[in-house]
């Protein structure tokens, strides 16, 4: 399950892309892009899927999300229904780092984690959403910069447990990668400590230093959410009994299975899966 990095169609003299999506379907991967992203939804209902963060979403939701942060959603089928939003998208650093637009470029840091605004207070600025596609130039870079001026005011929560940083060292960026490329391959089963820190040919003491600076967390952590985010995911998308999707994930133990995902969701797995059925 790793994102897909994703093209965001930036010509070299434009920065700021700003599109309605009308379909049957959100049929986009879980996948991240070194845009910005801003987007609203119109229509539609089902689950959103933001870094480590699983949870439903619903019309009238408008998430802020820092480049590279992985996303997706994943709509309820309706027959009947379409799947409508706004979606803003614009490089880094178009807007100067000056004294007086460091709410804008502080709210766009913590967007590292995803940022869900107050649906009822978002309302008031769908007219402005709606227009933003239909913007060219500099009006749309000054509309952006008003839109972000005026979130500024809205309150928010941070969907993501972890950050997704961007501007790392190469070097840190690349044993990054690794490491994901191998829990990607290796959740379901046993992990070693030892093993994970060979593949950054680091010690092991070394790699945990490392990982729980660039993460904030200890690297088993993360790990048990990771699986736990794959659960919460095949709880929704398939119809694998329980015991079955913790066997996969990397659980040896259906209790403990159980422990971790009431301990990182706040129910139990089959809570979980009536909720969003």
């Amino acid at each position: 399950m790793n994102p897909e990095l994703e093209e965001v169609d930036l010509s070299h003299k434009e920065n700021i892309l700003a599109f309605t999506f009308s379909q049957k379907n959100f049929d986009a991967p879980w996948h991240f892009h070194p845009q910005h992203e801003l987007t609203f939804i119109w229509e539609s209902k089902g689950s959103k899927f933001i870094g480590d963060f699983v949870g439903p979403y619903e019309t009238g939701e408008l998430v802020l999300m820092r480049s590279n942060l992985p996303h997706c959603w994943k709509n309820q089928v309706d027959k009947n229904g379409m799947c409508k939003a706004t979606v803003i998208q614009w490089n880094k650093k178009i807007f100067p780092e000056i004294q007086e637009l460091n709410a804008i470029l502080e709210m766009l840091r913590l967007a590292s984690k995803g940022l869900l605004f107050d649906k009822g207070k978002v309302q008031s600025l769908a007219p402005v959403l709606e227009k933003m596609p239909k913007l060219k130039g500099h009006e749309l870079y000054v509309g952006l910069l008003s839109l972000l001026s005026s979130l500024c005011n809205i309150s928010y929560k941070t969907l993501s447990e972890s950050g997704f940083q961007d501007d790392l060292p190469s070097e840190y960026s690349s044993r990054m990668n690794q490491i994901h490329d191998f829990v990607d391959k290796n959740y379901s089963r046993k992990v070693y400590l030892k093993e994970v820190a060979e593949v950054v040919n680091m010690s092991e003491q070394s790699f945990s230093r490392f990982f729980s600076k660039m993460m904030g967390r200890p690297f088993f952590t993360f790990l048990n959410e990771y699986r736990i985010t794959v659960a919460g995911r095949l709880l929704i998308e398939t119809d694998w009994s329980v015991s079955q999707i913790g066997y996969s994930c990397g659980y040896e133990s259906l209790p403990f299975f159980h422990k971790q995902f009431s301990k990182f969701m706040n129910e139990s797995p089959s809570r979980y899966r009536k909720k969003f059925a």
